[in-house]
Formats: structure tokens, C-alpha cells, sequence
């Protein structure tokens, strides 16, 4: 299984590639589709690489029971739970609009089917990738159906035991080789110490050779920004225009402020992770002439002594003698010259020091 795979035609993710960050628009367009096409745009701007909604089918989702249950809530926009899905369920002609509108934009644009039949729905939109929200991570009828249209996935966590994770890995592995597993967990918002980001290193060492990313309800950015440090390849925020509008989720979603604060971030983390690779870099080289310390006579040493750590010790020199690293291998050699008390003990003075870097 591939450690990175093409999420979305010509955009990788895994390995050495940018994290991919999904502005996730899910419901909080108010069941308004203008306001929908300016949260698309607004991702957009913001350098989101992804515009996702959440897709139902409400009568493969809820039974009746469910639907018709009193919905009292503030946040209510209906009677009854079903009244209020229905008043904010897109219809298809809706998406597809939508979808034309985040190409035309130039941004990728997909959704979660929450339900087998708004599965159906996505693949035949055509969408680059099918997200699984957390309420059907352990629907294992659903996965293997998911699994089996053969599109990019990406799974969420939220609410299940690292025993399920393991059940969920192998059976999208089983039909599908492009899938990614995000460290969730499902309140709104998210306190700080229900956050749990060490998962993400879990995962790391259970699922070696898929990426893993972070979906976050948490309020404000620096807990994603910790998500990618520890490498997160997928970061998932809801996204809203107005944190007091009606919805539950509006109060754990970024402002276009904070989405564009949290791009910029996340991007800058990944230039400071650098090559794991640890050497003296070019930049340093300014401060290494200027206060680089080296080997000094810290005696007087006539030529062809042999030399003894105590006639040594290392300070901020001119010219720069020694590196300071190797003052151990100068004991027993000898030098061949005379070296005055507080002098730069330089390679070309020791005898077969400076002959084997020569070599």
C-alpha cells in the first residue's frame, strides 16, 4: 500500500507532499446555496485545498422514528428533526451547481455520504475522493460498499477504540489501496484535553503505510498547527461565516480570518520540519567564522612535542585552529613547529592531522 497516492487529480498527499486542508463547509451553509457558493470562495482565498460538504439521503439515514421525533433545539429549523434536515439538505441539481462552481473557482470540492445511497449520489458526481464521517467509521457494510467504487478515501475516528481502527484498516485495505485515516474526536467544540494528537503518532506505527491526518472541532488554530508538526498529511476544520448563526457547529468553525491564519501556519511548520537531516546548514556558517570555537595552545609547545590534553583547551580563535570536536584526536600527536601560549592550534601544525585530511 502506498504511503502517498493522488488524493485529487494531479494533488499527492503523504510522504514529503503539502498537507492537504479541507475546508469543511458540511452544513453551515444554512441550507442556503449562495451562501454555500460564498463559503466555496471563501475557502478558495483562504489557500484551502478543498471545499467539503455532508451528504444525505434522509430516509436511508434516519428511520421514521427519528425523522418525526420534536426538535425543540434552538438551533432548530423545524419541528420536528426531519423538517430541520430537510431544511438544510442540498438537493443533487444543488451540488452539481456547486460542484461547477468550485471548479470554476479552482478548488477541489466533495463530500461526506452519510448514508449508502448519498455514496452513490458523490461517485456518480464524480467527486476525486469520498469522505467517511465518523458516525459510519464502524458501519462495515458501508466501508466495504465505499470501498468498492475504487475512489480515494478518507476516513475519520471520532468515537471509536483503536480495536475498530484496526477492523476499519483492513477492510477498505481488502478493496482499496488509497485511503487515509484521521485522529478525531466528536464534540463541538472540543476541549484541549480531549484532543488526544499523541493518536496521530499511534496510527503512525499501526497504519505504517497510509497517511495520517487530523480531523479538529477544537476552537482557534494552534492545536491543528501541533497536528501537522507531529505529521499530520489531511487537516479537516468546519468552517462557518458567522459563528452565531443557527447550527451546532458554527461555534467550532474557523472564521475566514482563522482558516487563512491556520493555511499560512500549517504551511510554515512544514518549511521548519525540514530534511530530518542534521548538519551544519549554509546559514550558519556566519555565526560558525564569528564565534565557532576551536583548539588553542594552552601553553607554550615547542616543536616536536607530543601533545597532551593539558597543553590544550578550545576558544573563539583567529585564525580558527582545530575544530573543536577533534581536540581528543590531537593527544599523541606531535606538532611541527613551535606554538605559542594562546596560539590557534591549526591542522597543518600537527603531525598526521593535518596529512590525513589532506587524505
Amino acid at each position: 500500500m502506498p504511503l502517498k497516492f493522488e488524493l485529487c487529480p494531479g494533488r499527492m498527499i503523504g510522504g514529503s507532499h503539502p498537507c492537504f486542508i479541507i475546508a469543511e463547509i458540511g452544513q453551515n451553509h444554512q441550507g442556503d446555496i449562495e451562501i454555500a457558493k460564498k463559503m466555496i470562495k471563501m475557502a478558495k482565498d483562504c489557500g484551502a485545498d478543498c471545499a467539503k460538504f455532508q451528504k444525505s439521503e434522509l430516509e436511508y439515514k434516519f428511520n421514521k422514528k427519528a425523522l418525526e421525533r420534536l426538535y425543540t433545539s434552538k438551533h432548530s429549523w423545524g419541528k420536528t428533526y426531519g423538517e430541520h434536515k430537510r431544511h438544510l439538505e442540498l438537493s443533487h441539481e444543488q451540488y452539481k451547481e456547486l460542484q461547477k462552481y468550485a471548479k470554476e473557482v479552482g478548488i477541489f470540492f466533495t463530500a461526506s455520504g452519510m448514508d449508502e445511497m448519498a455514496v452513490e449520489f458523490l461517485h456518480e458526481l464524480d467527486v476525486p475522493f469520498l469522505k467517511v464521517g465518523s458516525g459510519d467509521t464502524n458501519n462495515f457494510p458501508y466501508l466495504e460498499k465505499t470501498a468498492q467504487k475504487g475512489r480515494p478515501m478518507v476516513v475519520s475516528s471520532g468515537m471509536q477504540s483503536m480495536e475498530t481502527m484496526r477492523r476499519v484498516y483492513q477492510t477498505v485495505k481488502k478493496y482499496n489501496q488509497n485511503f487515509a485515516i484521521l485522529q478525531c474526536t466528536s464534540a463541538y467544540p472540543l476541549d484541549a484535553e480531549d484532543v488526544n494528537l499523541r493518536i496521530i503518532t499511534e496510527y503512525q506505527k499501526e497504519f505504517p503505510d497510509i497517511p495520517i491526518g487530523y480531523s479538529g472541532h477544537e476552537t482557534g488554530i494552534s492545536i491543528s498547527v501541533a497536528a501537522v508538526a507531529l505529521g499530520a498529511k489531511i487537516v479537516e476544520r468546519h468552517v462557518t461565516l458567522d459563528k452565531t448563526w443557527k447550527g451546532n457547529d458554527h461555534e467550532a468553525s474557523l472564521l475566514p480570518t482563522e482558516l487563512a491564519e491556520l493555511v499560512c501556519s500549517i504551511r510554515l511548520v512544514e518549511r521548519a520540519l525540514g530534511s530530518g537531516i542534521k548538519l551544519m546548514l549554509p546559514c550558519e556558517k556566519p555565526c560558525h567564522d564569528k564565534l565557532g570555537k576551536s583548539v588553542v595552545a594552552k601553553v607554550k609547545i615547542p616543536k616536536r612535542t607530543v601533545l597532551s590534553l593539558d597543553m590544550l583547551t578550545v576558544k573563539v580563535a583567529e585564525p580558527k585552529g582545530v575544530a573543536a570536536e577533534d581536540i581528543f584526536q590531537l593527544v599523541g600527536k606531535s606538532v611541527t613547529e613551535d606554538v605559542d601560549e594562546d596560539e590557534s592550534v591549526t591542522p597543518e601544525v600537527v603531525d598526521g592531522y593535518g596529512k590525513r585530511l589532506k587524505a
